[in-house]
Formats: C-alpha cells, sequence, structure tokens
C-alpha cells in the first residue's frame, strides 16, 4: 500500500466527522413527528365534473353559432322611429314624371326700331290690345330725312339719264328705218330708169356710158341696202339688250327709292299683328337706337307652356309625348338642343281647349307620360336612390331587429313609385329614408 500524505489524512477525517452529523439530522426528524404525516387523498363527484364540461361545451356551440349566423361587416345601431320602412308591393307602373311649366305665349312678335330716332309721340299703353296696323309710337329722325331726300334726287337724276338713253336709241332705231326706206325708193326708181335706158341704148337714142352710169349706181344703192340692213339687225339686236338692262337698272332705282322712303315711314312704328302689347316702356323726347328693342306684341288668348326637365330624361324625352294638366291635354311640340345647368328646356302646346284661367308668367304642375302602364313590383320612391344609384338597399329582417344591406336592380321610376327588376320579393320591408349616414354599413340594429 502506498504512503497516505498528510493532506488525504485530513480529507479522511473530514468524511468520518461529517457522516455522523448526517444521521444526528434523521434522528431530528423523527423526533418532531413528521414520520407520523400521510397524504389524504381527495375523492370527486363524477356527476359534477360531466355537468361542467357539457356546460362548457354549450357556450362555445352557442358562440360558434352566433359567429356564424351573425352577417359579417360593420353594424350601426339606428333608432327605428328615425327611419321610413316601406313595403315591397305589387301593383301598376305609371312611367310619368311630374314637370312644372311656366305659361308663355304661343307667338310672341318683338317691336324693333328699324331706324332710330327721338320720341315724338305716344299713341298706345303698355297692356294695351291692338289691331294689325294700329300706331304705336311716332320718331323723327332728321339726318335720315335728309338722306332719304337725297336718294330721291340722285335716283331722279339716274332715272332721267336712263330716259334719255332710251330715248336715243328709239331715235338710232327710227333714222335705221328713214335711211332703208329712202335706199329702197332709189333702188325701185333706178330700176325703172335702167328698164327704159336699155331700151334706148338698143334704138341709139340713150348712150352706153349713161346707161353704165345707171346700172352702177343701182348696184351702189343695192349693196347699201344690204349694209343698212346689217347694222340695223346689228343694232336692233345690241338695242334690245341694252334696253332690258336699262328697264332692270330703273326697276332697281325705283325699288331703292321706295326702300328710302319706307325707312322714312318705318319712323312711325306700327302694330304688324293682333295682340296684346307688353314690355313697351318709353317716354316722349327718348332717343331710341337703331335695332333697339321697344316692346313685344303676344297672341291674345293662345299659350304654350315652357319647361325644364333633368338632363337624366333626354333620351327618353321625345316630340308628341303627351302631358296631362288636370283635363287638359298637351304634347311636346319643341325640345332645345343646349343642356344648361342639369337641365333641357322643351315646349308644351295645348291640345284643342285651353284653360280660361291662367295668365302668362303662371306655374303649372304637369304630368309627363313617357312609357305605358305595366305590372311590376313597386317599392315607394325615397331619397335612398340618390346615396346608393339604385345598386343596394337595406332590406329590413323577419325578427324587425336588423336592416341587412342586399344588392338589388331597380328599373324605372316616377315621382310616386321605382320598379322593381331584381332582388327583392313581394312583401318585404325595405328602408327607404335617407342613407348618407351609413352608406358604408353591412347592416343596421334596430331599436324602439
Amino acid at each position: 500500500m502506498g504512503t497516505i500524505t498528510p493532506m488525504e489524512q485530513t480529507s479522511k477525517a473530514k468524511k468520518e466527522i461529517k457522516m455522523p452529523a448526517k444521521k444526528s439530522n434523521n434522528s431530528s426528524k423523527a423526533v418532531s413527528g413528521a414520520g407520523m404525516d400521510r397524504k389524504v387523498t381527495r375523492k370527486q363527484n363524477p356527476l359534477k365534473k360531466w355537468s361542467g364540461i357539457a356546460v362548457l361545451a354549450a357556450a362555445i356551440f352557442y358562440l360558434g353559432y352566433q359567429f356564424i349566423t351573425s352577417p359579417s361587416g360593420r353594424s350601426l345601431s339606428v333608432d327605428q322611429n328615425r327611419i321610413v320602412v316601406s313595403t315591397v308591393t305589387s301593383g301598376t307602373f305609371e312611367d310619368f314624371i311630374p314637370v312644372r311649366g311656366r305659361v308663355t305665349p304661343a307667338k310672341t312678335v318683338y317691336l324693333d326700331a328699324i331706324e332710330g330716332g327721338r320720341v315724338e309721340r305716344i299713341l298706345v299703353e303698355d297692356g294695351s290690345d291692338l289691331t294689325s296696323g294700329d300706331l304705336i309710337v311716332e320718331l323723327s329722325n332728321a339726318s335720315l330725312q335728309l338722306n332719304v331726300l337725297g336718294n330721291e334726287a340722285r335716283v331722279a337724276e339716274q332715272l332721267n339719264n336712263m330716259r334719255s338713253i332710251e330715248l336715243s336709241l328709239e331715235q338710232n332705231r327710227l333714222q335705221h328705218k328713214r335711211n332703208l326706206v329712202d335706199i329702197d325708193y332709189q333702188i325701185k326708181m333706178l330700176t325703172r330708169q335702167l328698164e327704159r335706158e336699155q331700151q334706148l341704148v338698143n334704138t341709139g337714142s340713150v348712150a352706153q356710158t349713161k346707161f353704165d352710169d345707171t346700172r352702177d349706181t343701182l348696184q351702189w344703192y343695192k349693196n347699201r341696202l344690204t349694209i343698212t340692213l346689217e347694222s340695223q339687225a346689228s343694232d336692233t339686236r345690241m338695242q334690245s339688250e341694252q334696253l332690258q338692262f336699262l328697264k332692270e337698272t330703273s326697276k332697281r332705282l325705283e325699288g331703292n327709292l321706295e326702300i328710302s322712303r319706307k325707312n322714312l315711314e318705318n319712323m312711325n312704328v306700327r302694330a304688324p299683328v293682333n295682340g296684346k302689347l307688353s314690355g313697351f316702356n318709353v317716354e316722349v323726347g327718348q332717343s331710341i337706337g337703331r335695332g333697339e328693342r321697344l316692346g313685344q306684341i303676344d297672341t291674345p288668348n293662345d299659350y304654350k307652356l315652357t319647361a325644364n326637365i333633368d338632363e337624366f330624361y333626354l333620351g327618353r324625352v321625345d316630340l308628341g309625348q303627351k302631358a296631362q294638366f288636370d283635363d287638359y291635354q298637351l304634347v311636346i311640340s319643341k325640345i332645345y338642343p343646349q343642356v344648361q345647368n342639369g337641365q333641357f328646356e322643351v315646349d308644351f302646346k295645348f291640345i284643342g281647349e285651353q284653360p280660361s284661367n291662367i295668365r302668362r308668367g303662371q306655374t303649372i304642375q304637369t304630368k309627363l307620360t313617357l312609357g305605358d302602364e305595366t305590372k311590376a313590383l313597386l317599392i315607394p320612391n325615397g331619397a335612398f336612390f340618390q346615396d346608393t344609384g339604385g345598386n343596394w338597399i337595406f332590406v329590413v329582417t323577419a325578427d324587425q331587429s336588423q336592416a341587412v344591406k342586399r344588392t338589388v336592380r331597380l328599373g324605372r321610376r316616377n315621382s310616386r313609385f321605382i320598379e322593381v327588376l331584381d332582388g327583392l320579393e313581394e312583401g318585404e320591408q325595405v328602408v327607404t329614408s335617407p342613407y348618407s349616414s351609413y352608406q358604408d354599413m353591412e347592416r343596421l340594429n334596430l331599436s324602439n
């Protein structure tokens, strides 16, 4: 065996000392009574255990069912008294729109000053009933009067020149006729003389030279006759054309003179048609410019309606469509092509009898028919249509607790109803009040 070092002896001594100490500790526990304690096992009731599990499973099932059956998306609680709920019904859809028209005269003639001037005399008042040709107002214009007088003098001078030219042409024509008469006479005389001299030449009583002179003179007159006839034909043709031109020129000059005189007469403004004068507001001494409007004349007791219709109906409104006002029938007579401020203008004329109690400027509510009556599902026309464009609507559930968003297809509409094409059934209830506060919601929780 090896030699035990001092350090190993010291370590062994320590181990020997510790072992008794551990035994001393165990003996201490035994003295405190720890060895007498025992574990008590608690017994559980099986019925109570399974009851708890069943309750927990029922709660989980209920929450899952509510999660599955409840609509998804955002919701909002709404007081049921603050919305309008309507029922989907089946009935007859009348395709019409209400149109408010303004009563205007069926025909209006405007009074404009053809020539400007100073008001000298007023013979009628605004609102007077006029007959065609009645004098309304007299104007004066010294400059126009002098201008007309100058035109008359110039036209008269030109007409005199035309007459002088016509006279000269006529004299020239007569001169040609005189020349032809003289030449024809000379030819006849020379022809007789030549026949006599021919006999005398044969007997030797007349010299041959004289006979030749007579024959040459006769030939000269015959040639002159030919030239004169050609000249007369040419002059006649040219004179005829020139006379025609002169006559046309004379007519134009006389027409110009007549227009000048008529302009002077237009200083006296007269009624062009029968009717009632309106918009007439001039005073004596007032200066009126050329083309300035003096007033207008409306046909008496003959009216039409002028109305503005929303551009949404531009493609559905056409000439000949009928409208109704009380028991009176109207028809569209004119559609103006311009669209202003989202509206276009149309004119209605009465068919047959007109109301006797309407006045110019009065507004009348009419019903314009756009199509035939048809059977359809209907919902009341409400403000919701402007918010949804007719693409969806809130439908109230059977228990009246919620209103769920649903996609629908709506058709024509009038002032009372909207035609339902798809998405709703008869008897269902829908919300027709404005949707501006809950356009982004998927359902409404209704409460009293």
